[in-house]
């Protein structure tokens, strides 16, 4: 589970996806079966969260990591390069972007 605090040693990430209503809960169910299948099990996972706007036309997910090199190998893994070409396919686009945690209230 993903621990929001300002002294986090480890990576954030969060992706944002743009996609349809008529993709938004086929985007969400292939996020759902690749974190549950694939990526929470990869070394140096410690957590994420997905949401989605109301609209259904954004998907966004915050995960965070030991450190970024255990991001990184997760994304050069077989599994979820394939994945991510799917991924792609229900959405406009994607874009993971590391955050540092510069404040908690």
């Amino acid at each position: 589970m993903p621990e929001i605090r300002q002294n986090f040693s480890g990576q954030t990430i969060i992706t944002t996806f743009e996609t349809t209503p008529a993709l938004a809960f086929d985007l969400i169910e292939a996020l759902q079966a690749a974190f549950a299948e694939c990526i929470s099990k990869q070394p140096g996972f410690l957590g994420a969260a997905l949401h989605v706007n109301d609209a259904r036309t954004r998907v966004c997910n915050y995960s965070q990591w030991a450190s970024r090199g255990d991001y990184q190998a997760m994304l050069r893994t077989p599994e979820m390069r394939e994945r991510n070409r799917a991924i792609n396919a229900l959405c406009r686009g994607f874009e993971p972007v590391m955050y540092e945690v510069e404040g908690v209230y």
